[in-house]
């Protein structure tokens, strides 16, 4: 027996959303790689992956910036706002965090954005509590703490490890303000358009802060860093956008958000894999948590 029509868009959401924490979660693993392999700097690193970003985008969203409604003074202000704080302002500061603490430690607090993000909406959107949203998200909120907690031990420079974490804290604040108020203009301009032009101003707002602090210079990298950028912009950057802006549409920003709290967990197991961080019985019990976590906002459905 087929799947109800009304099914067919919110498990489609489901699978956006998913696709977009696997693809963000290789975000620091892609840092930190490009870290290990030459010294370069997060705003050069991010310049880059913005580079190789803004031709994939502009092709892919040429056709959506052509269509639907006029702009309106609101419209480009809160587009602006979106564009510098989510995908800048989040991700430079992600970026100069990572270069101070571990991948692990990294998703911890980044990921209390999904508490951030529902909490801007109940403030500012006229959102309100859900009983399911909160436990599911106090079963993620343990589940990320204790996948985590073990990164804690990794360096013995508190003063390094504070700095790391307060630009983190920074980013989340930042993306859960994108996450927050993206479903108003997603709403109006469609999950496409708004991608693209939040995209755009991020680049735009990218370079010029390179070209403030840098030289030119800068940007001749050694060739894995180059490569490192590439995969962030089209697996890290471009595909999860657009699948996580769709995902938005269909299903709200709080359930895409849950969702994707996954992306701590693929993180972990990948840095497991390829940076050789530590992998312990506490990280796996946090994978658990989490696993449930979604499972609650998103149960399967019986027929």
């Amino acid at each position: 027996m087929g799947l109800p029509h009304t099914d067919v868009p919110e498990r489609l959401g489901v699978s956006l959303a998913i696709l977009a924490a696997f693809g963000f979660s290789f975000k620091a693993i892609f840092v930190k790689l490009a870290y290990a392999s030459a010294e370069v700097d997060a705003v050069t690193l991010l310049t880059l992956r913005m580079l190789f970003a803004f031709p994939i985008f502009f092709i892919i969203g040429f056709s959506a910036l052509r269509g639907g409604p006029r702009l309106s003074r609101k419209d480009w202000l809160l587009l602006v706002l979106l564009g510098l704080a989510g995908y800048y302002g989040a991700s430079i500061l992600d970026f100069m965090g990572l270069a101070y603490i571990t991948a692990g430690l990294e998703r911890l607090i980044l990921f209390t954005y999904p508490t951030l993000t529902i909490l801007l909406g109940v403030l500012f959107l006229g959102k309100r509590f859900d009983r399911r949203l909160m436990f599911a998200l106090l079963l993620c909120s343990m589940g990320i703490t204790l996948a985590c907690v073990t990164d804690f031990g990794f360096s013995d420079d508190e003063a390094r490890v504070i700095t790391g974490v307060l630009l983190i804290f920074g980013s989340a604040l930042a993306y859960a303000f994108y996450s927050a108020f993206s479903e108003v203009s997603i709403k109006r301009l469609g999950s496409m358009r708004f991608s693209v032009l939040a995209m755009l101003v991020s680049i735009f707002a990218v370079q010029m802060h390179f070209l403030l602090v840098n030289p030119l210079t800068h940007l001749i990298q050694p060739t894995p860093v180059y490569l490192y950028c590439a995969a962030m912009a089209v697996f890290s950057t471009v595909l999860p956008v657009f699948f996580q802006s769709a995902a938005v549409r269909r299903i709200g920003a709080p359930r895409t958000v849950l969702i994707g709290t996954l992306g701590p967990v693929l993180t972990l197991f990948f840095s497991w894999l390829i940076l050789a961080e530590p992998l312990t019985l506490m990280q796996l019990a946090g994978t658990v948590l989490v696993i449930a976590g979604v499972m609650v906002v998103n149960p399967p459905k019986r027929g």
